[in-house]
């Protein structure tokens, strides 16, 4: 059945106010994907705090803002085309796809938007590659407490010597 104005209209604008909101958004081609597939995906991408959406082409290509982005044309794109818009995190979305996607050949990554750049298949596979934002922290913060702990090993080495030393001293008194 096809789709009123109405009905277009609120589409138009539920997925003008997610790209509007979100840090990244990936396109992915759901052609032959099982429902029960579609559905564990979509539970995957909740947890990590993703929407996911299939848009019809003219409805997602309405609904691009003008600037950099409007120049991504969805009729390029192959298949049925579904968006998952990532709003905390800019590779949790591209990572929970390339994951589902490598067990499931239906789903097609086809490309996607970044901080307001378009990006290729190529890039969002290289995106999802990328380690958490945590654990992105989590080496910087190695990284800096690194030489600092070196220095205070060093400097303990020194105070231990000493003790040594006097200890040694103290048993041949």
């Amino acid at each position: 059945m096809p789709l009123s104005k109405d009905q277009k209209k609120k589409i138009v604008d539920d997925v003008k106010d997610k790209i509007s909101r979100q840090k990244a958004v990936i396109f992915t081609d759901i052609k032959g994907l099982k429902v029960k597939d579609l559905t564990a995906l979509r539970k995957e991408l909740k947890k990590e705090g993703v929407d996911y959406k299939m848009i019809k082409k003219t409805l997602l290509k309405i609904s691009l803002p003008k600037g950099d982005i409007s120049e991504l044309n969805p009729k390029d794109m192959n298949g049925e085309i579904a968006a998952a818009f990532g709003y905390k995190d800019e590779v949790a979305p591209a990572r929970v796809l390339y994951k589902f996607s490598k067990t499931n050949e239906n789903l097609k990554i086809v490309g996607g938007i970044v901080d307001g750049k378009i990006f290729q298949k190529e890039q969002i596979v290289a995106l999802a590659n990328l380690p958490s934002r945590d654990a992105l922290l989590a080496k910087l913060v190695g990284s800096i407490a690194s030489p600092l702990s070196g220095f205070v090993n060093v400097l303990q080495g020194n105070l231990r010597g000493l003790v040594y030393v006097l200890s040694a001293i103290k048993k041949t008194e």
